[in-house]
Formats: structure tokens, C-alpha cells, sequence
């Protein structure tokens, strides 16, 4: 994982980006069990509340992970360019798990604003 890396201490960058991921993950397993109800008692959940919570938490754990890539991605290049210390605090692996957070927010950005249309909509019709 990123936070062991041997020569340094884990920066303020690097916990965020573990942390925000940790909660993109609890929020997507959230939804899911939420589907899974809606599935099992065969009812939809599209109520302006509900879509309102959902565009909501889908928003702020999108913006906790596009800071917390943002941040990565310069610790990495600070270490990387400036200091010439890459060899030795596994850049490939900060590297990585940046590209895949910057992935992963690329990903949830449709799902954003998507909820975002929906509850929108359903605000005004309701």
C-alpha cells in the first residue's frame, strides 16, 4: 500500500488520497446494498430525497477524491523531478495509485451528473 514507503513518512497528500478512496468504496457498497433492497422488495428508491442524498454523497466523495489525486500527483512530482529521490520511495507505486484515483473520479464524474440532473428534476416536478 502507499503508505508504506520506507525512507519517508506518509504526507498529508498521500493519507488524504487512502482515506477518500476508503470512502468512495463505503459509499459505492452503500448504494449497492441500497439496490439490493430495492430489488429484493421490488421498489424504486426516486424519491427527490432519495436522489437529492444520492447526488450529494456522489458529489462530495467526488470532489474528496479529485483533491486527494490532485495532491498525490504533486507529492509525486515533487518527488519524482524536483528532489531526484524516486528510486528509493517507490514512485511507481505513488504513481499507480494516482492514475487510478484520477480513474476512478473520471469514472463517478458521469454518475455525478447524472444524480445531479435527476434530483434536479424531481426537485422542480415535486
Amino acid at each position: 500500500m502507499m503508505l508504506v514507503v520506507g525512507t519517508l513518512p506518509p504526507t498529508i497528500e498521500e493519507r488524504l488520497l487512502v482515506t477518500a478512496e476508503a470512502l468512495q468504496c463505503l459509499w459505492s457498497l452503500a448504494l449497492a446494498a441500497v439496490d439490493v433492497y430495492a430489488l429484493l422488495v421490488k421498489r424504486a428508491f426516486r424519491t427527490p430525497r432519495a436522489t437529492t442524498i444520492y447526488s450529494i454523497g456522489d458529489w462530495v466523495t467526488g470532489a474528496l477524491t479529485f483533491a486527494a489525486a490532485s495532491g498525490s500527483a504533486g507529492i509525486t512530482i515533487l518527488i519524482n523531478n524536483d528532489l531526484m529521490m524516486c528510486a528509493e520511495n517507490h514512485c511507481p507505486s505513488f504513481m499507480a495509485s494516482t492514475s487510478m484515483a484520477f480513474f476512478t473520479w473520471f469514472a463517478i464524474a458521469p454518475s455525478c451528473l447524472f444524480n445531479l440532473m435527476t434530483a434536479v428534476y424531481r426537485v422542480q416536478r415535486a
